[in-house]
């Protein structure tokens, strides 16, 4: 069977929490976040994932993913990754999508991009090699990272432009499984948070 991609968000920030736009700033997890790590590494070492014993594991540097790869259980077997990293938003760091309204009216990330930060071209560059990566391996692999980062990993192992990314919308702590059907990419799973009723 032709390898899978999972794809695990990292859990709740202060940041996430508040809409912020968080790309390099290394904001820690809130203890919500922290509780939301450990249950969905509870989720993936029951049926049907079992632990993934044998699943490759990257995870972005960034302490807000790394530490929910640890919490939930896969932090000895991961190796970080700096492609997994979140795009750099530059001017806008640290800024609501309301803020930035403000300033730019009309502004849509996905096609507009931010000033004196990552370019589309570049982000849509490493999405595409987490994509060619994970289509090369002999096995499923497991990702740990970041919202846009997934939605940008979701939209071109579908073959679509990067701007589809903004209509495929994750959660903190979620777990999606991008695999095939009928021999082309497809989306298994999307946006699951089950795991999480009891946070």
């Amino acid at each position: 069977m032709a390898p899978r991609i999972l794809l695990a968000r990292h859990g709740q920030t202060a940041w996430s929490l508040s809409g912020k736009h968080t790309g390099r700033t290394d904001v820690p997890l809130l203890d919500e976040g922290r509780r939301g790590a450990k249950l969905l590494g509870e989720r993936l070492h029951r049926a049907p994932f079992d632990g993934l014993s044998e699943v490759e594991i990257r995870t972005s540097p960034l302490s807000r993913a790394r530490e929910t790869c640890e919490l939930a259980g896969f932090g000895d077997r991961a190796t970080t990754w700096d492609t997994l990293m979140e795009w750099d938003y530059g001017a806008y760091e640290g800024m609501t999508p309301a803020e930035i309204q403000e300033i730019r009216p009309g502004w849509f990330i996905w096609r507009d991009g931010v000033p004196r930060g990552e370019t589309i071209e570049h982000f849509t560059a490493r999405a595409d090699e987490v994509v060619a990566w994970a289509r090369e391996a002999d096995r499923d692999v497991l990702v740990f990272a970041h919202g846009h980062m997934l939605r940008a990993i979701g939209a071109r192992w579908l073959g679509e432009d990067i701007d589809f990314a903004a209509r495929i919308r994750l959660s903190p702590t979620s777990l999606s499984v991008l695999g095939w059907a009928y021999g082309a990419p497809a989306i298994e799973s999307w946006n699951e948070t089950g795991h999480l009723e009891h946070v």
